[in-house]
């Protein structure tokens, strides 16, 4: 694994109600090249809004983020030159509803970065074959099973050439049995090395995929590790007490 760090993170804060609600507390944490970082922790810990606060569609009220050397909470600094570099997949898809499966993956490819639409479909064929919704091109997201919608959601991510992927509880919005074809793709972008933030209920897949755990809750980092330490030995009481309660 390269030790090279993409993302540093020193002392975040983001606080509601003039403080009196403290959503992330003091979080300082390094994000290596090739890493693959699973936050769980219960609801309301701060999960969600750290991994919102990676790319500033939450702004933090405290503390500083550099992606790739750069301070992204600096006013100065264009954001969206940086999102650029920062795949995230959400919950609930957000696909264009008017716009057929190619169109939704080439749209940001042409629009953004100036590709060539030969080369924007080429590659987003690619990358359907590769999640094996090829013949679904020129659906529409109507048409598709939640679990495609987020194989589509994520491989429309990667259209991007981004450096690392953050992924906010993927699967917790689909049937059970459509889990594991999402969870599949995860794995294989894992496996090929590409940076992963990823806050999810799917201990299997903590365990499985991750080269570290962060267990998040209210707002703080409670205890971080492998997942075998994480999982197998976990040192706090409020960790041995949620995984008690998941596992």
């Amino acid at each position: 694994m390269n030790d090279k760090t993409l993302i540093s993170v020193s002392d975040l804060k983001k606080y509601y109600n003039g403080g009196s609600i403290k959503a992330l507390d003091g979080i300082s944490e390094e994000i290596r090249k090739g890493e693959v970082v699973v936050v769980i922790g219960p609801s309301g810990s701060g999960k969600s809004t750290f991994l919102r606060c990676l790319n500033l569609l939450e702004v933090p009220t405290g503390g500083h983020i550099l992606f790739n050397g750069a301070d992204i909470t600096d006013e100065k600094t264009d954001i969206n030159l940086h999102r650029r570099k920062m795949g995230m997949v959400f919950q609930h898809f957000n696909l264009f509803p008017h716009m057929t499966i190619l169109r939704n993956m080439t749209a940001a490819p042409i629009k953004i970065l100036k590709r060539r639409r030969e080369e924007a479909d080429a590659q987003a064929m690619a990358l359907l074959k590769r999640v094996g919704l090829e013949d679904r091109a020129n659906a529409y997201p109507s048409q598709l099973s939640g679990g495609q919608k987020q194989r589509i959601a994520i491989v429309r991510a990667l259209c991007m050439s981004p450096e690392v992927m953050l992924f906010d509880e993927p699967t917790s919005a689909l049937d059970p049995e459509m889990v594991g074809e999402v969870l599949e793709v995860m794995k294989q972008l894992a496996n090929e090395g590409m940076t992963m933030i990823v806050v999810t209920h799917e201990m299997g897949f903590a365990r499985e995929v991750g080269s570290r755990v962060i267990f998040m809750d209210e707002g703080r980092v409670v205890e971080e590790n492998t997942p075998s330490a994480v999982f197998d030995r976990p040192q706090s009481g409020r960790l041995k007490s949620f995984l008690a309660k998941v596992l």
